[in-house]
């Protein structure tokens, strides 16, 4: 009986300390200290907001890791552009390296990232355009998800069709200003953005364009998610051409495209789900946003944001009739 005892004690020893030994061995994996290389991965995988900081301003970027073989994958989008591959992410215990080539970039160095944990956060530094020194930090990218339907509140107008009351330039001093023509919003092409004075965070946005030949332009929601307007992309990936989330997602069905005619959009954002109806047709459907598109204003993706529209690059692009229903809170 007192043999017995003694082991039913050694037992329950036992029971009540194994539960901290593994609860350590889970711990030291999961924060990268001993774990092995694919918990270091872990440790990076996901996506995340970046903020890359030049001496005499900032840029928003998004990064997303996975593991594909237990080995690190990652695509980007950088300070303009789509998403994309990059061609080299080294992780080792704590720290990352990765590479956005130069050809991207429109720089004369690739861009070398290396950066570590900070906290719930990511620091580092890089190499920026022409070998200047820049630094960058990173969020987690929330996952903005919503309880139950948006209960909506009352539209309103956000252009005037008299002047441009609510709204202002990315650069004040661009020769070629966005102005008002017979009641429409009118980009000449090569010129500024242009980008309402409010903000909101959930909305439904109705707004006809008029897309001139081998013009391309695109409408930022919160200043963050292009949905693209082209008439120049046919022979980029279906995500570049007019109804898609610019890099990211394709409409479907693609409409054919009507340079010089109106055409309309009527999108929802709630979170980070999206439909747009061109046209009065869906061509996406609940579909979800995976980050922020390049141009953004951004990358604060869990704060409310302005409606911004791309000027031209090429020809001109018209806008009126543009009603925003937000959420209400």
């Amino acid at each position: 009986m007192l043999a017995l005892q003694g082991t039913s004690r050694l037992a329950w020893a036992a029971l009540l300390f194994f539960p901290f030994l593994f609860a350590g061995t889970f711990c030291q994996g999961a924060n990268g200290d001993k774990g092995s290389p694919s918990d270091a991965v872990r440790f990076f995988s996901g996506s995340w907001d970046l903020t890359l900081k030049s001496p005499d301003r900032e840029y928003p970027s998004w990064l997303e890791i996975h593991q594909e073989n237990g080995h690190p994958v990652a695509q980007m989008v950088g300070r303009w552009g789509n998403a994309r591959p990059i061609p080299k992410v080294e992780i080792s215990d704590r720290e990352i390296t990765f590479v956005s080539p130069k050809e991207e970039e429109g720089s004369s160095t690739d861009l070398i990232f290396v950066g570590k944990p900070d906290g719930k956060c990511l620091s580092g530094t890089l190499t920026g355009p022409n070998g200047a020194p820049w630094t960058w930090s990173a969020v987690r990218a929330p996952l903005l998800q919503r309880k139950g339907k948006p209960k909506w509140g009352k539209p309103i107008s956000l252009f005037n069709g008299k002047d441009l009351t609510g709204w202002k330039m990315s650069d004040a001093n661009s020769t070629a200003s966005w102005k008002v023509e017979d009641g429409t919003l009118v980009s000449p092409g090569h010129g500024p953005e242009i980008i309402n004075e409010q903000k909101f965070q959930d909305f439904k946005l109705h707004i006809e364009f008029n897309c001139g030949a081998n013009a391309n332009s695109g409408i930022y929601l919160r200043g963050r998610y292009e949905v693209q307007i082209e008439d120049n992309s046919v022979q980029e990936p279906p995500s570049h051409h007019t109804g898609g989330v610019y890099g990211f997602i394709a409409p479907s069905p693609e409409l054919s495209r009507k340079p010089g005619e109106w055409q309309s959009f009527d999108i929802t954002l709630v979170g980070r789900t999206i439909t747009v109806v061109q046209n009065g047709k869906t061509v996406m459907d609940h579909q979800e946003v995976p980050g922020i598109t390049g141009g953004a204003l951004d990358s604060h993706e869990e704060m409310p944001g302005p409606i911004y529209l791309q000027g031209s690059e090429d020809n001109h692009v018209a806008f009126r009739n543009i009603i925003l229903t937000p959420a209400e809170k």
